[in-house]
């Protein structure tokens, strides 16, 4: 927890990043390098679609 100050901002990054993160952990050690990239790029597209249509949190005010 090094470099956060606050126990709840801290909780609040983590827990979102834990989904996130999961979303690009992929079982490197079972896949050929090929297949491996097919697939990282594959969820980096659907999270660009995923980010583009979410509004902008910083917008909302």
């Amino acid at each position: 927890m090094r470099g956060f100050r606050n126990p709840k901002r801290t909780q609040a990054f983590l827990s979102s990043f834990g989904l996130i993160r999961q979303h690009f952990a992929l079982k490197r050690h079972l896949l050929r390098a090929s297949l491996y990239r097919k697939q990282l790029a594959a969820r980096f597209v659907a999270w660009r679609e995923f980010t583009d249509l979410a509004p902008d949190p910083s917008t909302g005010f």
